[in-house]
């Protein structure tokens, strides 16, 4: 796996990480532009934007997982089975970054943010937070009930107009999670494709902001 690192800002000790989480044929170096907007706000936080492990069946980029089917089984199952390759890659950067588990944020897009939404409940230790962009929840009924589960801060952002990953994934991901006891704010944006635009990244910022400092 490919890394692209950015920060910290302050050129000091790292206090915080946060692990961006890229999509469906795309790469850590798309995502990790991210960093930019938000290194002023979090001068001690390392960014760190992984390619996902496996080539994309497109052709170009890299995937968390394939997409040969939609069904949400067939996508639950696949994630299943990369969740502990990117659970092994959190842990990794934690040791190399001395970071504890409550100063760690996923950030994910698309695909990303599907692998931070499946991973972050079932680690031993809660995270930080997971800021999701454009994504879904998989198996998130099995979160309904469970004590034993890790719970943070969610913040999810949407385009209304969204022709890859439909809003109505929104609204299911932001109930099905709340009636599994997280915290999650956020918002839809009229007009907005699949795609993540200013007001997500400012609000973005600031939902890492109140949980990483």
């Amino acid at each position: 796996m490919n890394v692209y690192t950015h920060g910290p800002f302050s050129g000091g000790q790292t206090k915080s990480l946060v692990i961006l989480l890229h999509g469906y044929g795309s790469n850590g170096e798309d995502l990790i532009s991210l960093a930019p907007y938000w290194e002023r706000d979090l001068p001690d936080t390392v960014f760190v934007s992984p390619d996902a492990p496996f080539g994309c069946e497109i052709g170009f980029g890299y995937q968390w997982f394939s997409l040969q089917s939609w069904a949400p089984l067939a996508m639950l199952s696949a994630a299943e089975k990369t969740a502990s390759i990117l659970n092994h890659f959190i842990d990794e950067q934690m040791k190399e970054f001395s970071v504890t588990p409550d100063k760690v944020a996923l950030v994910g897009f698309s695909q990303g943010t599907m692998m931070s939404l499946f991973v972050a409940p079932r680690r031993k230790e809660p995270i930080a937070g997971v800021l999701g962009f454009s994504g879904a929840l998989l198996g998130g009924e099995g979160l309904i009930g469970q004590p034993n589960i890790s719970r943070m801060p969610i913040h999810l952002v949407h385009g209304e107009m969204d022709n890859v990953v439909p809003v109505g994934a929104w609204l299911h991901a932001t109930e099905t999670l709340r009636q599994a006891g997280f915290d999650v704010s956020g918002h839809t944006t009229p007009g907005l494709v699949h795609s993540i635009d200013e007001k997500g990244i400012h609000e973005g910022g600031e939902f890492l902001k109140s949980v990483l400092i």
